[in-house]
């Protein structure tokens, strides 16, 4: 297999952890050349792994690119197929995740963990504005839903604030999120737990999407509420659009392949 894949997720192509920087970076340099007809998945004893013109895909790692799912796979060999003439790292959201589970998350998964635990012991949603009162409405009613279900079906409950002083949360409550996260310990599902949580602020909101309490698009604009108002206010910058596009991008990834696990 050509080395070219181990270039994906390493190397030049993606070295910068900014969707846009990354994006930037690699109109700076040639792209791959498509080396590949055909991308299929074929069950293996590590489960179901993409090919490309019957050739197994491997990691950075070198290891083989296997998925727990077939929908999962699928997802990934899709990817594949879209690209043109060349191969365009930063259109193939789902290989980088999936690339990322097997060669960091599978070996670092207690780390992972209580990294979304450290978002939840100061999640986005606990801190609330105090003024205007269109936006303090506004919180409160994206917000407080998911604080709610929290507390039900996590027994979690966390204590807000206004501005950005810290509030110490019950250690109750964080070991709550970590339990339920280890229900959900793979190396798949939790990197894109983790990745949601990282790209709103909240690993509230992630888990929520997790458990499909909370619709993606519902999730996304929660965690834009004050984003949103200053753009109503003032205007969006055009850098800060492209940015949380692709933002969202990845976003939109991991809640795929979130589901296609459940398939």
């Amino acid at each position: 297999m050509r080395d070219l894949l181990g270039d994906l997720d390493s190397g030049n192509h993606l070295s910068d952890p900014d969707p846009v920087r990354r994006a930037q970076i690699q109109m700076r340099q040639p792209l791959p050349k498509r080396f590949y007809k055909l991308a299929e998945v074929a069950e293996v004893p590590e489960g179901f792994a993409v090919r490309l013109d019957g050739k197994p895909v491997r990691t950075p790692g070198k290891a083989v690119l296997a998925l727990s799912t077939a929908a999962a796979a699928e997802l990934v060999a899709s990817e594949f197929s879209a690209q043109g003439e060349t191969i365009d790292p930063v259109s193939m959201p789902i290989l980088r995740l999936a690339n990322t589970a097997i060669d960091g998350v599978a070996n670092e998964m207690q780390a992972v963990l209580e990294d979304v635990m450290r978002f939840s012991s100061s999640d986005l949603l606990c801190y609330r504005a105090d003024a205007p009162e269109r936006l303090v409405e506004r919180q409160a009613e994206l917000w407080d839903p998911v604080l709610d279900w929290a507390q039900a079906t996590l027994g979690a409950r966390f204590f807000l604030a206004e501005g950005v002083m810290h509030v110490e949360q019950p250690r109750e409550s964080v070991a709550a999120v970590g339990l339920w996260l280890r229900q959900r310990e793979e190396p798949f599902r939790l990197s894109s737990i983790h990745l949601m949580t990282t790209l709103t602020g909240s690993a509230l909101l992630a888990l929520a999407v997790e458990a499909r309490m909370l619709e993606p698009d519902a999730a996304w604009a929660a965690a834009h509420v004050d984003e949103d108002w200053n753009i109503a206010q003032w205007g969006e910058d055009t850098e800060a659009a492209e940015r949380r596009k692709a933002r969202r991008r990845d976003f939109d990834a991991a809640v795929a392949l979130l589901r296609a696990l459940d398939d």
